[in-house]
């Protein structure tokens, strides 16, 4: 894990790589690679390497990237990107012909709303979207609502309902939590969603007076979806 002793992680990964059919492709946004809690490291030391790909940018043409722009033309890739056109991973029957495969952007949601819409290769995946009222346990990072998920909870819950097998996301989650307690042992604070702390008059930053921000802020008080 690469941490110090003190605060290993390596007692909470799996012994073994899991074995997994799915073989993901994170696109992570450049500005990911230097934050120090990150979790697609913890995610990619419970997969196969070959199971986990992580290509980092902000474009990605088909010139710079064939493979990926192979990956996105296959039949058998799906796209985790929520929307009105995205259809809920539970109601997907995966195609079992060949392995599935899944791409998951990594980064803020404003990072991660970009490189979706302004790289036309991520349109021509099925869109997929978890339907899940899980909470976060990545508490040590603020979430836009309650239901937000890391990248690595992400990863998790779409293994699971993909392999079949809950001992997945158990598995990929043990390391995040316990990176988390040990945050907190040492002087991190829990973070409240923005929706938690502005419906619990508890939001101290100033608001925003871009109208559009605001707009966003009102949505996440009155349980509209963004």
């Amino acid at each position: 894990c690469s941490r110090p002793q003190k605060v290993c992680l390596c007692p909470f990964l799996p012994v073994h790589p899991l074995k997994v059919s799915t073989c993901l492709y994170i696109i992570q946004h450049p500005a990911e690679e230097s934050r120090v809690l990150r979790t697609v490291p913890l995610l990619a030391a419970c997969l196969p390497p070959e199971k986990c790909k992580i290509l980092v940018g902000r474009r990605f043409s088909e010139d710079r990237y064939p493979e990926l722009a192979a990956v996105c033309r296959n039949p058998s890739t799906l796209i985790l990107y929520p929307g009105a056109e995205a259809t809920n991973l539970e109601e997907v029957t995966v195609m079992s012909s060949s392995p599935p495969i899944m791409i998951i952007i990594d980064g803020t949601w404003s990072q991660a709303k970009d490189i979706f819409y302004k790289n036309s290769l991520f349109r021509l995946p099925r869109q997929v979207q978890l339907k899940t009222n899980i909470s976060s346990q990545y508490v040590i990072r603020t979430q836009p609502t309650n239901t937000c998920l890391s990248t690595l909870e992400c990863a998790a819950v779409a293994l699971t309902i993909i392999e079949k097998n809950k001992s997945i996301q158990e598995t990929i989650l043990r390391p995040l939590q316990a990176l988390c307690s040990f945050q907190l042992q040492h002087g991190a604070q829990i973070h409240h969603s923005k929706e938690h702390l502005l419906k619990n008059g508890l939001y101290d930053k100033p608001m925003p007076k871009n109208k559009r921000k605001l707009r966003r802020m009102e949505l996440l008080v009155n349980n509209v979806k963004i």
